[in-house]
């Protein structure tokens, strides 16, 4: 499932630093699914659907031992997200040190001396990046998924270091704004200790920990900083949930820059980051267009030039010189991910790259120098495999595979399609079939059968092509997997998100059953053998999936996923208080009778009398978007009406599940609850196959087939 269920953390890995853009889009992101409190709870219904009941699940399934087993899917990655330190002569990456992901580094020239420089015992360390120095690696944790990310920095030059908390404040949430060649002993970190709703940007001493304040945020969702960490621009909400850009600190104009984002270009236009002058501002910008295109934009005249452009989709990626800040490459995405190289300099660089391995590949880390690249290719049979490019000899160093046990085993192709909505839109979906179902990989069916809907999260987000853990483990089993970006999906243009627009439950549902009718129409899926999966937005369309069209699919699994949007939205974390707007215009206006009604309708909640077919739900308790009370509530309505539910609670997991051992506990639940009502395969379960998870099955423990005894 290509979707993000793990903490949404600002990425401070470029140049200069997260942008303003980057920032608001991840937090538009994560907007979808904050945390819920029961209270204000839409009456169910007691109007039952003419849908005859599922009889309760018992204990069946077809366990079979020829499977790809579940940890080559959910285990440890062997090694991830390798990086080069800024001057090359480190590699570092994420490894497994005592069952826990943590980073280990090596000098670039002896990869077997490698030592892990981190120490986390409980959860796994996912984000990390080097600081300039050379010296520090810096990485985010938070506590049992609670979101509330403290930045720690180890010094890697002091064997055994310990790592050093740079924001020790309690029930603060920390982001990091900016890291810059140009102040390589520092780091610049958004905070919201003052104000929960409002992060105030601190320049923090990488030796010292010794914390700045630059900037006092008193309502600015997001900023743009330069290389100097001069905090130039600031992204502000407006009541109608239009943006407003403006320049914080002006300079070299007696007229500040102001930039109008209109509510209809929110999510498809934003500012990207400066040139080295600080002169030019690159802008994606979808105003007086529909997809979001590069441009530069002078600060001093408000002139724009247009860089590079695509009419099927917006900007996906740029790349910029690590010192210059030119735009080097900028990248987009339709089916699949394509790059216009704008720069002479690398043009020969991405065509001999094209030629080192199969799928798609981007450039994940680079020296200061420009000389040696860490490339990553992906593909929908390869997770990740990294290599060393010399930039002078063109010549590529393979390092390392992430998942090593899957070379040599049959996977499953990943295929696009283009499936018309039933109002003329185009939904660029992906199709994974088992090879038992298209012998020759052509991506056509030789014959229908049982089939999974993966629907993404966000819902501002989307699906791409590429390798899945659980779209493989689920065409392992005898699945097809459908991943459809239904309409609000981003990357497609600003009609096409926009279209999503107060859609929850209604037209954005209208796509997904119109992928499954294409789905059993074009010979892949039975039609009486379709699930429907989803974590957080995925999770909530699962949930109406079951109650608003309880006769369209056989089963369903929940991750995440909000029950009642009224109790939704009224509990948002405090640092999403400036996008209240945002909020109004792409889910609903709450604050009126009838946009309350509206949502209330919308809500699964309310229609949980209609439920008849069989229903899994996985929760963790500190969730701080879609918290567990969402689960709670929906799960007591359907016991109050004796419908069948089975429930899962991680009690030290957040929005999705961090640990490995609670990922292949509640998969291998998921696959065996799949195949007693898809009547594919599954791995049989033993005791062992729970073991370190803190899982807890507060219900319907007999509705997963083959459950070891308490």
């Amino acid at each position: 499932m290509r979707t993000d269920l793990s903490p949404s953390i600002p990425r401070a890995l470029g140049r200069t630093s997260l942008t303003a853009a980057l920032a608001l889009t991840a937090l538009a992101a994560l907007a979808a699914c904050p945390g819920a409190q029961q209270r204000d709870t839409p009456p169910p219904t007691d109007e039952v659907a003419e849908v005859a009941p599922t009889p309760p699940p018992v204990a069946v399934g077809h366990p079979s031992e020829d499977l790809i087993p579940r940890e080559t899917f959910f285990g440890n990655p062997e090694r991830a997200s390798v990086k080069i330190s800024p001057n090359g002569r480190h590699l570092s990456w994420l490894a497994a040190r005592e069952g826990v992901l943590n980073v280990w580094v090596a000098p670039i020239g002896a990869l077997d001396e490698a030592r892990a420089v981190t120490s986390d015992t409980t959860r796994p360390v996912h984000r990390y990046f080097w600081a300039y120095d050379n010296k520090h690696l810096l990485y985010l944790q938070d506590q049992g998924g609670d979101e509330n990310f403290h930045l720690y920095a180890v010094d890697v030059t002091a064997p055994g270091a310990p790592a050093v908390d740079l924001t020790p404040v309690d029930g603060a949430r920390a982001i990091v704004n900016a890291v810059s060649h140009r102040r390589p002993k520092s780091v610049l970190v958004g905070l919201n200790d003052r104000n929960p709703q409002f992060h105030d940007v601190y320049e923090v001493d990488l030796r010292t920990g010794e914390r700045k304040q630059v900037f006092e945020n008193e309502g600015y969702a997001g900023f743009v900083i330069d290389d100097d960490y001069n905090v130039r621009l600031g992204l502000a909400m407006q009541p109608d949930g239009s943006t407003v850009v403006s320049e914080l600190r002006p300079k070299r104009s007696k007229r500040p820059f102001t930039l109008e984002i209109p509510s209809e270009d929110a999510l498809t236009t934003y500012p990207d980051a400066f040139d080295r002058r600080g002169r030019n501002l690159f802008l994606v910008d979808s105003r007086g267009r529909d997809t979001g295109a590069l441009f530069s934009v002078d600060l001093r005249t408000g002139k724009s030039k247009l860089i590079a452009e695509d009419p099927r989709s917006d900007v996906a990626g740029v790349m910029r010189h690590p010192t210059k800040g030119d735009v080097q490459a900028v990248a987009f995405e339709y089916e699949r991910k394509t790059w216009t190289v704008l720069d002479k300099a690398i043009q020969a660089d991405f065509d001999a790259l094209r030629e080192v391995a199969p799928g798609d590949f981007s450039v994940s880390s680079r020296t200061l120098d420009d000389k040696t690249w860490v490339v990553t290719f992906h593909s929908d049979v390869q997770p990740a495999a990294y290599y060393l490019w010399d930039r002078k000899a063109k010549q590529a160093r393979y390092l390392f595979s992430a998942r090593p046990a899957l070379d040599g085993l049959e996977l499953a192709r990943c295929h696009p399609k283009l499936i018309p909505s039933r109002d003329g839109m185009t939904l660029v979906s992906y199709l994974t079939l088992p090879p038992s179902q298209d012998a020759d990989g052509d991506g056509e069916a030789d014959r229908p059968g049982p089939m999974v809907l993966l629907v993404h999260g966000g819902p501002w987000g989307r699906d791409r092509w590429g390798y899945s853990g659980l779209g493989q483990m689920l065409a392992n089993r005898g699945y097809a997997v459908l991943e459809v970006n239904f309409r609000g999906s981003t990357g497609f243009g600003k009609r096409f998100v926009n279209a999503g627009d107060q859609q929850w439950g209604k037209k954005m549902h209208d796509d997904l059953l119109d992928a499954v009718a294409w789905a059993v129409k074009s010979g892949v899926a039975e039609r009486d053998r379709v699930a429907i999966m989803g974590g957080s937005y995925g999770g909530y369309a699962t949930l109406v999936g079951l109650t608003m069209t309880p006769e369209v699919f056989a089963c369903g699994v929940d991750i995440v996923g909000p029950s009642n949007i009224i109790t939704l939205i009224e509990s948002i974390p405090p640092y999403w208080a400036p996008m209240i707007a945002m909020f109004k215009t792409r889910i609903g206006d709450w604050t009126t009778p009838e946009g309350k009604a509206a949502l209330v309708e919308a809500s699964p909640l309310t229609h949980v009398a209609n439920i008849a077919r069989p229903l899994l739900i996985g929760q963790g308790a500190n969730d701080p978007r879609v918290k567990q009370a969402e689960s709670d509530q929906i799960v007591e309505a359907m016991k109050a009406r004796s419908i069948p539910v089975t429930y899962v609670l991680f009690p030290d997991e957040g929005h999705g599940f961090a640990r490995p051992e609670n990922n292949l506990a509640f998969f291998a639940v998921t696959e065996a609850f799949l195949s007693a009502h898809l009547g594919g395969m599954y791995e049989p379960l033993e005791a062992a196959d729970f073991a370190g998870s803190s899982m807890q099955v507060p219900e319907g423990r007999d509705g997963i087939p083959g459950m070891p005894a308490e």
